[in-house]
């Protein structure tokens, strides 16, 4: 069983103060996803997580997301990489520490993008990865875009990319909230699951997000996922906190702990 996990930038790190990261809680999901994957031996799974209060602090000064020209820009787009690859370093340590055989594959070396999507990948490390029974890690990276000159692809833009050519049964989107609210910011309504039928009425309670965001919030991650599940009979994507309890592992493992989005 091939699963896609996304730890939320606003899980890992603290997105109001900038370069900050939570190393509990990336202990602590470290943990929970060794655990599920010694209880789940069929699971093969792709890491992927947010950049937070690293990358989104650089990218919002230079406007990265949308475009990059002149030394400027282009001084912006080489920071931005770097601190999201510094992130990325921080995420890889705490899942050694658990015993995972943990890969960096960097977006950027491999991946290129055209008006902010991705236009072409090779894959060929990412999918020798999972035969290899390793677990690659990938993240919100910089790319160069022979529209933009280069722009940010999050991790949803990534998962989006991958899904249809690796086929995973689950996506995973594990942030802080505990699943989608039908009464943003008053949450006092969580939403048990989001089909494409009730998409537009829900609507509504998609908007809000705290912290730097310059890769969409909850509103962009909810459409791009839905459109993933009317492309691709049999995918479903959940929507939960990463900070309650055993989340993570309950996720990994088949539970539903959140807003599960289906057909």
């Amino acid at each position: 069983m091939l699963v896609f996990l996304k730890l939320g930038g606003s899980l890992i790190t603290d997105k109001e103060t900038p370069y900050t990261p939570r190393p509990e809680v990336l202990a602590d999901a470290a943990r929970q996803i060794a655990a599920a994957c010694q209880e789940t031996p069929d699971l093969r799974l792709v890491l992927g997580h947010g950049s937070g209060s690293f990358g989104h602090q650089a990218a919002s000064r230079y406007g990265t997301r949308h475009g990059v020209a002149g030394p400027d820009a282009w001084r912006g787009f080489a920071e931005v990489w770097y601190q999201a690859a510094a992130l990325n370093r921080l995420v890889v340590e705490a899942l050694r520490a658990a015993g995972l055989p943990a890969l960096a594959l960097a977006p950027v070396a491999a991946a290129t993008a055209r008006g902010g999507r991705v236009r072409a990948w090779n894959l060929t490390p990412l999918r020798a990865a999972l035969a290899a029974g390793l677990l690659p890690v990938i993240y919100g990276d910089v790319a160069f875009d022979t529209r933009l000159g280069g722009t940010i692809l999050s991790t949803e833009d990534l998962f989006v990319h991958l899904a249809p050519r690796l086929r995973p049964q689950r996506i995973l989107l594990a942030g802080r909230e505990a699943g989608v609210w039908a009464d943003y910011p008053a949450r006092t309504r969580l939403l048990a699951e989001i089909t494409p039928r009730t998409l537009t009425a829900q609507v509504a309670g998609l908007r809000g997000a705290t912290g730097a965001d310059v890769t969409g919030g909850m509103e962009s991650k909810v459409r791009q996922m839905m459109a993933l599940i009317r492309r691709l009979p049999g995918l479903e994507a959940l929507i939960f906190s990463g900070e309650e309890g055993e989340n993570i592992r309950k996720a990994l493992r088949g539970e539903n702990p959140g807003t599960l989005l289906h057909r």
